[in-house]
């Protein structure tokens, strides 16, 4: 008999044994830190309703969800400012933090954040140049120009960073994405002092969900939830190339397929929560690396228990917001940046050190 010639790019048993005994996770510690989040998160939405400029009580809420009457003040403070502005917090949570982890995945790179590949600057450019040619457009073109500047500056960062020889590296990625929002913003606050919009910009930058309504989350909720159901069903192909693209392909992996589905997706994710809620940093570099941390390196645990996480925490940064100096509102924004950049310096640090 004819012995079977094995692929060369293709792992031996052996070789995909020793791989995947790389892949640790803690299931239950994942599921545990989901249920007692998504707890937390129900927590957190009840007392962020309740919460505000008006006190109202709970049994007023649970009134107003089941039989919303218009004509009482407090149900229609509860159903077109507060359910919607909490809503939006956890989605704007959960994208950032799910495109974070993806990102991090893929480029291997623990500091990858949705701002890394120009996401921010991008929306920020594309707002700047509505609001100084198009004054007046309503926000739901807005955010549609928003996820588009952000959509064209991350593919224009990824074809920067691949278009070179060598191919995509974490690197490249950094530099392109970092040379990029660079110019980016510079071009934004200079359209901004030229045309005299630089309030309404600041505005956007500083981030915030006041302005969050039922019309934003009917746009934002099924790309959002199509792409994170995409980021599920592609966990175990980013936990493979988290391991290195020759692991990876040996293990029968197209990397190509997977970093493009993976990029999609995370523009979907990152680009409607800045279109949403302005540039909020540091969501999707803080909770996955958390994440990570609690529950291992599989990202089919690393991707839900980030879901969950970046949902409680713009929640909890967003009634922060509302109680560092009541009546005024903190931008979370800056709230999450006061925790972010310590984080961010730590694991600079940090990879420094294991160079």
């Amino acid at each position: 008999m004819t012995a079977m010639t094995r692929n060369p790019n293709q792992a031996s048993p052996t070789e995909s044994a020793n791989a995947e005994s790389r892949i640790y996770s803690r299931p239950r510690t994942a599921i545990v830190t989901i249920v007692l989040g998504l707890i937390a998160l129900a927590f957190g939405l009840a007392l962020s309703v309740t919460f505000g400029a008006k006190d109202i009580k709970l049994f007023t809420v649970w009134e107003a969800i089941l039989n919303y009457q218009p004509d009482l003040t407090e149900h229609r403070i509860i159903h077109e400012l507060r359910l919607p502005r909490v809503l939006g917090c956890m989605l704007v949570g959960s994208s950032f933090a799910v495109a974070g982890a993806i990102m991090q995945g893929m480029t291997r790179n623990p500091l990858a954040d949705s701002g890394l590949i120009g996401l921010n600057s991008g929306a920020g450019f594309a707002l700047a140049l509505c609001l100084a040619f198009m004054p007046g457009l309503p926000y739901m073109y807005l955010i549609l120009f928003s996820f588009v500047g952000a959509a064209l500056s991350a593919v224009f960062v990824f074809a920067l960073a691949s278009g070179v020889k060598g191919g995509l590296t974490p690197t490249r990625l950094v530099l392109a994405g970092v040379t990029l929002s660079a110019l980016l913003t510079a071009l934004s606050e200079g359209v901004a002092l030229y045309f005299r919009i630089g309030q309404d910009l600041a505005f956007w930058y500083a981030g915030g969900v006041a302005g969050t309504r039922w019309m934003h989350l009917q746009i934002m909720t099924p790309w959002v939830g199509a792409a994170l159901l995409g980021a599920l069903i592609l966990s175990r192909s980013i936990t493979l190339l988290s391991l290195g693209e020759d692991v990876a392909r040996g293990l029968g992996l197209r990397p190509g397929a997977v970093k493009l589905a993976g990029t999609v997706i995370v523009i979907v994710l990152a680009g409607s929560a800045v279109s949403t809620v302005g540039a909020v940093s540091f969501v999707g570099l803080l909770v996955p690396h958390f994440a990570r941390k609690l529950v291992g390196v599989d990202y089919r645990w690393i991707i839900p228990t980030s879901a969950v996480l970046g949902a409680l925490l713009v929640v909890a940064a967003d009634l922060a917001a509302r109680t560092v100096r009541p009546p005024y509102e903190t931008p979370i924004g800056a709230l999450i940046a006061i925790i972010g950049v310590p984080f961010f310096l730590y694991l600079a640090n940090k990879e420094q050190r294991e160079l």
